[in-house]
Parts: C-alpha cells; structure tokens; sequence
C-alpha cells in the first residue's frame, strides 16, 4: 500500500489536486471518497472529472438524491453517493458491481458507509477539515495499480506531501 498525505490552503487547492488526479486515472478505476458533510468530497470530484475532460465541470454536483450521476469524458465518469442508503445491499443493488468493472472511473463519496460493499483494490481519499478554508488529504492505495498511480501522484504534487 502506498499513501501520502498534504494539505491545501483553500478550495483551489482542493481544486488543483483532484484536476492533476483526473489524468492519471484508468478504466475500472474506483476513488472512495471519506470526510464529514462541507469537507470538500463534490469539489474534488468536480475537479477529478474536469481533469478527466468533462466539458462543463460545473454540471457535477452531489447525487444525494439521484444516487448516481453519470458523465462523458476522455473515460466515462459514474459519481456515486452512498449517503442516503441504509445498507451495503441497497447501494450494491445500484448495480455498482458492473459499474465498477467497467471502463469508466468511479468516484464514491461516503464510501465509508459501506466499505464491504467496495472493490478490494482502489484509491481511498479522506478529506478532513482543518479549518473553515484547510483541508488535509489523506491518500491510500489499495493493489498494485493503485499503488503506481499514488507514487505518480505524488511525483506531481508540491513539497509539503508527506509519504
């Protein structure tokens, strides 16, 4: 396992990082996503999407009450949320299983909720907030290919990362 950690000074820091992650992404790629409600989950997925190139970043918002949210980019991008369900069955009856063998990336924010119900390998992200504007970032790689992406990361990222 590999894993870093940094922290950014401000939503364009969160920003920066999720656009400079979206490029090293690849088809099946899963991104599970941690932190407590404003932390900055639907930022960085924003940001991860228009670095894969969807068209209108803006368009991405939570899917809280859709579930699912699904756009086209250089790998298509499926944007889970697990916040609403009451169980790992409920989110698994999504359907997330072909999603998450397919040839898109897909990002789920509260992961956390249902962590049996999540690949063995992929990229966890927990963002915790620091201050009304800081956040820390805390990167963990789980599999080989995971584990390869987060030292490219980290190639691509400032001083301040700690391994």
């Amino acid at each position: 396992m590999s894993s870093f950690t940094l922290e950014v000074s401000d939503l364009a820091g969160t920003e920066a990082l999720g656009r400079r992650l979206g490029p090293l992404l690849f088809p099946g790629a899963v991104v599970a996503l941690v932190g407590q409600l404003g932390a900055g989950k639907t930022h960085f997925t924003r940001a991860v999407a228009e670095g894969l190139g969807v068209r209108t970043p803006a368009a991405v918002t939570s899917p809280t009450f859709t579930l699912i949210h699904e756009y086209p980019a250089r790998l298509p991008v499926y944007h889970f949320d697990a916040y609403r369900l009451a169980s790992a069955r409920e989110f698994l009856d999504l359907g997330t299983g072909e999603y998450f063998h397919g040839d898109g990336v897909c990002l789920v924010e509260w992961a956390d909720r249902f962590p049996e119900a999540l690949p063995a390998e992929r990229l966890d992200v927990r963002i915790e907030i620091v201050d009304a504007h800081r956040r820390r970032f805390e990167i963990n790689s789980h599999g080989s290919r995971y584990d390869q992406l987060v030292n490219e990361w980290v190639r691509t990222e400032s001083p301040s990362v700690r391994t």
